[in-house]
């Protein structure tokens, strides 16, 4: 039977992980979205920045100043991709600095809070009573 406890509760754990993986490539695509889609076209207004388009040519035949062109010609290096993926990096990472700090403070919490004691039940009480009234 404890066997059959361990499989199940193994199961339930991939389970769990499943899900958590899941969870998480979505939220990294959210991620990924609101930096390409949100931030970096800030950047971009504000201070001139295209992370997209930074690019190192390897080769003299790359005269492009895009790198989809740039690509197209020859070999790249896209270290404007980095850079946002870099920052894509960040972003989850302090989200998820952010969660599991505050779900040890919850834990925490649960811990200080001193549990109360449970009520006696009305039958072990008026056994109680009986038993001291005939004591006396």
């Amino acid at each position: 039977m404890l066997k059959e406890f361990r499989e199940f509760a193994l199961k339930g754990n991939v389970v769990d992980l499943a899900v958590g993986v899941i969870i998480g490539a979505a939220f990294g695509r959210i991620v990924e979205s609101i930096v390409g889609d949100l931030f970096m076209p800030i950047l971009g207004a504000i201070g001139g920045f295209d992370f997209t388009n930074y690019f190192l040519p390897l080769s003299s035949a790359v005269t492009a100043t895009n790198l989809v062109d740039a690509q197209k010609q020859g070999a790249v290096i896209a270290y404007g991709r980095f850079i946002t993926i870099a920052i894509n990096f960040l972003i989850i990472a302090g989200v998820m600095f952010m969660v599991v700090k505050g779900m040890n403070r919850l834990k925490r919490q649960q811990e200080a809070a001193p549990a109360k004691p449970a009520e006696t039940p009305a039958d072990v009480l008026l056994l109680t009573e009986i038993r001291d009234l005939l004591k006396k």
